[in-house]
């Protein structure tokens, strides 16, 4: 087997894992245990917190004591166990738990799925440029996979779900042992404030940087709303006669698969934007398309608004991946070439790290204010449509607030035939 089959088996496992219960996971809490709104935002919340801690350690122990693809592997099988447990748990503390040591241990893997394949490639003589994104677009393929699997199986409403993240998390975990050897870098040793990109912290002292690092805090905060609710706002709609057997209702995560899809696509747009565009404004499109995104998910219902809904999961791929690319290569710009790995780091801390935090905690206690709870618990009714609303008017703010003060001119292809500041 060649080691491109190799590496997109693990890749296409790597998002299966992750695919196989971050869409549905949401619904099923609410639907099938109660949670309450603020409980499931606390819980997807814990992603954020592993997005802070974890990749910086594990980054550290991959660097100095031992092989990548050994910790990787160890790693899928730890969050495996934990996986299997979670799939028992009836209450909030145990599943909060259970999750929060699960992505303690995936979330650095997302980055030892990348060193891995770097290794390996370059082991056999290979293009990285050219061969690596071939390879990783199956990462996307394995997400869509289990999203259509979990929702043609009936699993998305069980907890059945966690267990075929269990199952494929055990299986890459010991698939990950026959990879080749990627052994601890002979480098300069890396300091503790590095591995967690905080020697960036430097970069506060200007003013641009200290505002775009707080506007991606901010909007991080969005970026697992519709992930954490998107399934479980689909699903109210069965209690609705009319809207009961829509496929938008009994299909919903295929129905969310669309924006998996968007994504792709969006990522190959990106050159084109920036050529005409510059950085600053696809920043501002991203966030307008959160606008777009949250306020067609209040507008719209799996019936005769079913379009609206379908636009909102088109629009995602535009209002995730625009800040994302277009910010890391902000950062990768502006950043001394000393401190770039940091730089980035402490990018991906602000988004998906103190962002995901606030977001969860945040979207769980909107969600609770329009929301009617029984005194000994159980959902009485909730009104879907001022949430979304809700979080389409932040959005909203924070791109008007981002044109206002964030200064940065950036000359475009079109009018100096080269991208620069």
């Amino acid at each position: 087997m060649s080691i491109k089959v190799r590496l997109i088996i693990m890749n296409f496992l790597q998002f299966f894992v992750w695919g196989s219960w971050l869409i549905s996971l949401g619904g099923y809490m609410g639907r099938e245990l109660h949670f309450e709104g603020g409980q499931i935002g606390a819980i997807f919340a814990t992603m954020g917190i592993a997005s802070l801690v974890m990749p910086g350690i594990i980054g550290i122990i991959a660097d100095k004591w031992f092989n990548a693809e050994r910790l990787y592997g160890l790693c899928h099988i730890v969050g495996a166990a934990c996986l299997f447990y979670a799939s028992t748990a009836t209450g909030y503390d145990q599943m909060y738990w259970a999750m929060l040591l699960n992505l303690l241990v995936y979330m650095p893997t997302l980055s030892l799925a990348n060193t891995v394949s770097y290794n390996a490639l370059e082991q056999y003589k290979c293009d990285l440029i050219k061969d690596f994104p071939p390879i990783r677009v199956w990462g996307t393929i394995g997400f869509i996979c289990a999203m259509w699997a979990v929702d043609l199986t009936g699993f998305k409403n069980s907890s059945a779900q966690l267990y075929v993240g269990a199952i494929s998390a055990l299986l890459l975990g010991v698939y990950s042992f026959t990879l080749p050897a990627c052994k601890p870098a002979k480098t300069e040793n890396k300091s503790l404030l590095s591995a967690f990109g905080l020697d960036a912290l430097v970069l506060f002292k200007r003013k641009k940087m200290a505002i775009f690092f707080l506007f991606s805090m901010l909007l991080g905060a969005a970026l697992q709303i519709t992930n954490t609710y998107g399934d479980l706002f689909l699903g109210s709609f069965a209690g609705i006669p009319e809207f009961a057997d829509s496929f938008g209702v009994k299909h919903s995560v295929i129905l969310l698969s669309i924006s998996q899809m968007s994504e792709t696509l969006f990522i190959l747009a990106i050159p084109f934007f920036l050529k005409h565009f510059g950085i600053k404004q696809v920043m501002m499109i991203s966030m307008f398309a959160w606008v777009f995104r949250f306020g067609l998910f209040g507008l719209g219902d799996p019936g005769s608004g079913l379009w609206m809904l379908i636009l909102s999961m088109i629009v995602y791929g535009m209002a995730f991946d625009f800040f994302n690319v277009s910010g890391s290569l902000f950062t990768e710009m502006e950043a001394h070439p000393s401190i770039r790995a940091s730089a980035q780091g402490l990018f991906f801390m602000m988004t998906n790290g103190l962002g995901a935090i606030i977001g969860g905690y945040a979207s769980g206690a909107v969600v609770d204010a329009f929301s009617v709870y029984a005194p000994g618990g159980g959902l009485i009714s909730r009104e879907w449509t001022p949430v979304w609303l809700i979080f389409a008017g932040y959005a909203l703010v924070i791109g008007i607030l981002f044109g206002i003060v964030f200064r940065y001119k950036h000359t475009t292809e079109k009018e100096t035939g080269k991208v620069v500041e």
